[in-house]
């Protein structure tokens, strides 16, 4: 007699992988996700690889690592596209992979499963899955924090830029602690919330229309989306993953482009940024922003009116769920009609920044 019992149970989730030229590294990150915790043959883990435009043999890497029967704690479904036009670029290869994974969850009756997306050329900790999972008990986002991937080789020149790059970003997310903490992504929190690790319920994903097919940026692009809807974004210290420090990649302006920036600076050329009284000035208009949502309708209008929105433009922010909604809607009309960041070289803004905070501190 069979029962249930004898065939495998999924675990609540798919992982969505675009992949177009991976031969090499795509095989590596299966393996990591075979080796996930929690995974076993009884309860496999659902994978959709969206391959596209792959020249290389990426497809027959994926189905020889698969005959090892090293991917047996693995379901997992392949797909080769050929993308043609202005679709052929990663976002529409992103957003595919998705709605298989949203498509599978429903067929298999858990639509309110879990969507998680990486990058064919990261590599992942054996926890990340279960990470994930965790940090989405108290949140309806997840983004994972990057962690450059040298493979060994790294120049300690190169090594010491990242870590001064971080500690700029460090500095203005400390900034954001003491002027308007959000309460639902305390402290300890990375910045990071990018296709190569983002976790997100597929009823939520599926409720604000999908991953935009945007040929760059369609990660942040889905982020925005979901907090212009209330959604609470978790940047969980425990979510990370391995990505890849090659400065040629598929797409201009992602990680690679990024990673050849920096290769230029060590020979001489300057690392701008924001300043810090940027920052200040967005998060107290944040801050200030959040506060009146919660007014009365007539002490709400003039609140905002003092920030630069007139009537008209409340009403085009609509209705909102939440604060989150609101402060993301309404600021992004701000933005709009601000002048550019002013911008200064890396180690000054790092000092700016450190300077900043001590000032706030001190006048607490």
């Amino acid at each position: 007699m069979t029962t249930d019992a004898d065939h495998p149970a999924p675990l609540p989730c798919v992982v969505c992988i675009p992949a177009r030229n991976e031969a090499e590294r795509l095989p590596r990150l299966l393996a990591s996700l075979a080796a996930q915790e929690g995974v076993s043959a009884r309860a496999p883990l659902r994978v959709v690889v969206l391959t596209n435009n792959c020249t290389d043999g990426t497809v027959q890497a994926v189905r020889d690592v698969e005959a090892s029967g090293i991917l047996a704690t693995l379901a997992l479904r392949l797909t080769d596209v050929e993308l043609a036009g202005a679709e052929a670029h990663v976002g529409t290869a992103r957003r595919m992979a998705l709605e298989a994974g949203a498509d599978w969850l429903e067929a298999d009756g858990q639509p309110d499963g879990i969507l998680l997306t990486t990058d064919a050329d990261a590599r992942l900790p054996a926890d990340w899955v279960t990470a994930n999972l965790r940090a989405l008990e108290a949140a309806d986002v997840v983004g994972g924090r990057l962690v450059i991937d040298e493979d060994g080789t790294a120049d300690p020149d190169l090594v010491a830029l990242h870590a001064r790059i971080e500690r700029y970003w460090s500095g203005v997310r400390r900034l954001e602690d003491l002027l308007d903490p959000p309460p639902h992504d305390p402290a300890p929190r990375h910045g990071d919330h990018t296709g190569a690790s983002l976790a997100v319920p597929a009823v939520l994903y599926r409720s604000v229309g999908g991953l935009p097919a945007l040929p760059c940026g369609e990660d942040n692009a889905l982020v925005g989306l979901l907090r212009a809807n209330g959604a609470r974004l978790r940047h969980c210290p425990e979510v990370h993953v391995l990505v890849s420090s090659r400065r040629q990649g598929r797409v201009s302006g992602g990680m690679a482009t990024e990673m050849l920036r920096r290769a230029r600076v060590l020979h001489g050329e300057a690392y701008l940024l924001p300043e810090a009284a940027h920052w200040q000035a967005l998060i107290l208009r944040r801050a200030a922003l959040r506060r009146a949502f919660h007014l009365d309708p007539e002490a709400r209008v003039a609140a905002c009116g003092r920030l630069g929105l007139a009537p008209e433009d409340l009403a085009s922010v609509g209705a909102c769920p939440n604060d989150i909604a609101f402060v993301e809607r309404a600021d992004r009309i701000l933005e709009s009609r601000s002048a550019p960041a002013r911008e200064c070289a890396l180690d000054q803004a790092v000092a700016d920044l450190d300077a900043l905070a001590l000032s706030l501190k001190a006048a607490a």
